[in-house]
């Protein structure tokens, strides 16, 4: 980028990319696809926002760096929090979502279904 990475602009807005897991770019750089983002009236940075499957791939590392552990090495309580977590999130949105995160948390996928129906009761017999 051309701009000084130090700029209060994107100072400000890192933590958000990274934590979404995007990268930060010079607009002269970005695609079609890329979010250019203005301060003061001049293209100042540009955003790629990842991919979705790269996106739960970032979330899942990012709550094994909250709990400290591999996530298959959580209690059964804090699994069900954890899938809480990632459907407010929309990781079931994604195609393989359910498998994605059984693997991650060290359960069967039914077990992944069984946490998500204890949290929403009704949505099992919405369907």
């Amino acid at each position: 980028m051309t701009e000084p990475r130090d700029h209060p602009f994107i100072t400000a807005v890192k933590p958000l990319v990274d934590a979404m897991g995007g990268e930060l770019m010079d607009p002269a750089q970005a695609g079609d696809d890329d979010v250019v983002l203005a301060w003061e009236g001049q293209e100042l940075l540009a955003v790629r926002l990842p991919q979705l499957s790269d996106s739960l791939d970032h979330i899942l590392a990012a709550l094994e760096r909250r709990y400290g552990m591999p996530l298959a090495q959580l209690d059964r309580k804090t699994k069900q929090d954890v899938v809480r977590i990632l459907e407010a999130r929309g990781a079931f949105a994604v195609r393989h979502g359910v498998e994605t995160v059984a693997g991650a948390i060290g359960v069967s996928r039914f077990t992944v279904y069984n946490y998500l129906n204890r949290e929403n009761p009704n949505k099992s017999s919405q369907g």
